[in-house]
């Protein structure tokens, strides 16, 4: 799917004063870290590392695993291509609703695809797949997965390909990272442009056994990773304990805006274990209110309505700062006002 992200507010020849479809960091980037990577500007003549070698090592030593361990790629989108072009034709379950790009990529190689609920998945089935997509927390609903061990260890067949991009946005997950030593099925990827707030340098990473840290590295593309996003990467790991956002404030806040959304009678609220949620729109559907927020408001929503397993009156929001939160009640007010 190349359109219907969020983050798409250039579509519209409108000015947008506040982004709530996108769930990346709204603060922008670490401190210092511009300067870092324009300092490193001279260093585009030359190629990068083919396989960013040198921030490997680095991504390796924070997480306390072996190099052969790490694949750096250019966001997460190109990992989950990756796998999806190593499991050729095979067999794939894609928890939903999720990412649309995991089902994309699968679509892309040949897969027999199959879907299944996020609540069904709770209840932890045997499966036929040769390969799961799961994200944790999830992209759209903010929810994370809690046992995901006990699905590990019922399905050694399987390959599980967890996506942690959100995984700092919540204070009620531990990462899968740690299960990696007993779970040989287990493949996790993270994301470093929506805590640092780089989605246009593209950088993220997957952790997995060696053996398939190997497969992947053999059917990658050489030099995905730029000079300036390997430095953004630098910058992070060393800079790693004073540079982290206030996510705490965050959720702080994310929770004062659902209490507030939960008093308009035209919404319904989804639960979330992060800082972004679903809502549910009870007159007349998503799109008419993204468009009905820009044009009147210079506001941007997620339509989530090309979930699967979602409908048409479904968004998403993800917290801004306070002031921005309370220009989008306000908004929600008067859409409330006119139509319900």
């Amino acid at each position: 799917m190349l359109h219907g992200h969020g983050d798409d507010g250039y579509r519209y020849g409108k000015k947008i004063v506040a982004d709530f479809s996108t769930n990346v960091w709204y603060g922008g980037e670490p401190a210092g870290l511009k300067e870092y990577v324009f300092e490193k500007w001279s260093e585009i003549k030359r190629y990068p590392e083919v396989l960013a070698e040198s921030l490997r090592e680095k991504i390796a030593s924070h997480h306390q695993i072996s190099a052969g361990q790490v694949l750096v790629c250019s966001g997460t989108t190109e990992s989950i291509y990756l796998i999806a072009q190593q499991f050729s034709g095979k067999r794939t379950t894609i928890v939903t609703p999720s990412f649309a790009e995991y089902e994309d990529a699968c679509l892309a190689f040949g897969h027999e695809i199959g879907s299944i609920s996020w609540q069904d998945a709770l209840e932890l089935p045997r499966l036929k797949s040769d390969l799961v997509f799961i994200c944790s927390p999830n992209n759209p609903t903010g929810l994370i997965f809690n046992d995901l061990q006990y699905w590990l260890k019922l399905n050694p067949q399987c390959l599980f390909a967890v996506d942690e991009a959100f995984i700092d946005f919540t204070k009620e997950a531990e990462s899968a990272v740690a299960l990696m030593n007993r779970f040989p099925n287990l493949l996790v990827m993270r994301s470093l442009t929506k805590t640092y707030a780089i989605p246009g340098l593209r950088l993220g990473y997957l952790l997995a056994r060696e053996e398939m840290v190997g497969s992947l590295v053999n059917i990658k593309q050489p030099w995905t990773v730029n000079t300036l996003a390997m430095a953004a990467g630098h910058y992070i790991y060393e800079h790693f304990s004073e540079i982290q956002p206030p996510f705490s404030q965050l959720l702080e806040d994310k929770r004062t805006f659902v209490q507030e959304l939960k008093q308009l009678e035209c919404l319904e609220v989804l639960e979330s274990d992060t800082h972004f949620f679903l809502v549910r729109t009870l007159v007349r559907n998503a799109a008419q209110l993204k468009d009905f927020l820009i044009e009147k408001h210079g506001l941007l929503i997620r339509d989530a309505g090309n979930f699967r397993g979602l409908t048409r009156q479904h968004f998403r929001l993800a917290t801004q700062r306070p002031e921005d939160n309370e220009k989008m009640i306000n908004a929600l007010r008067e859409w409330q006002t006119l139509y319900y």
